[in-house]
């Protein structure tokens, strides 16, 4: 009874094993596994104008200081609302911070805050108009971009023609070592935009005999949309 449990033991212990050395063999190596990419850019006019406008302040106390900019900002807020037009030049609050001032020996000698106002949107002229108007602030940035619909349509057309490009890089590949075709094993998809926008002539701004409401100059520039796709594919 003893010797029976102990083969039954052994057969076990064998069989364990051999399942552990079947866990730990090394995967069959890939055959014939090409990695490749393709790209593909297309070029658009930025649509969407971002103008900021800011004012700073500075005093003892905070609390006042909070209320100066608070004042300010609502102020030009009001403004900005009679000009507003949904999609064409929307108006929302930007950064406000308030932070300590320090002197020379690092003693605190008082407050200093900013705030910050931005106009953006698709008409060009109204935003810039608006800019020029609100006398209270002054232009701290003018940053320029694709609205969501226009880097929805650019990104599918320029998808489109990447993936079309590499389906032929990938035929061509197969053709030149000897095969009739290939299957997909794995893709990646990714976007980025590449450009870079003029610089606004901001020099403008600080003229004292500009009128109230001169409008701020800028022009957009273009940018590419660059689709690529990537990954690897069994030569068959």
């Amino acid at each position: 009874m003893n010797k029976f449990i102990k083969l039954m033991a052994l057969g076990v212990l064998v069989t364990v094993s051999h399942g552990i050395l079947a866990q730990q063999a090394p995967p069959a190596a890939l055959q014939n596994v090409v990695q490749l990419s393709a790209s593909a850019a297309i070029e658009v006019q930025q649509d969407l104008l971002s103008i900021f406008l800011s004012t700073t302040r500075e005093g003892n106390d905070a609390a006042a200081v909070q209320s100066q900019l608070k004042a300010v900002i609502d102020a030009a807020l009001t403004e900005a609302r009679n000009l507003a037009v949904a999609g064409q030049l929307d108006v929302r609050t930007g950064n406000f911070s308030l932070s300590p001032r320090y002197g020379r020996d690092g003693k605190q000698i008082g407050w200093q805050g900013s705030a910050e106002l931005v106009l953006e949107g698709h008409d060009f002229a109204r935003i810039s108009g608006a800019a020029g108007r609100i006398q209270t602030l002054t232009v701290s940035g003018v940053s320029f971009g694709l609205s969501r619909d226009q880097r929805a349509k650019v990104e599918g057309e320029a998808q489109a023609l990447a993936i079309t490009r590499f389906r032929g890089r990938a035929t061509d590949i197969a053709r030149s070592f000897g095969f009739a075709g290939y299957s997909l094993r794995e893709v990646n998809v990714s976007s980025n935009d590449q450009g870079v926008s003029p610089r606004p002539r901001m020099l403008a701004m600080a003229a004292p005999a500009m009128a109230a409401d001169a409008p701020v100059p800028v022009e957009a520039g273009k940018t590419s949309v660059v689709v690529t796709v990537s990954g690897s594919v069994q030569l068959k």
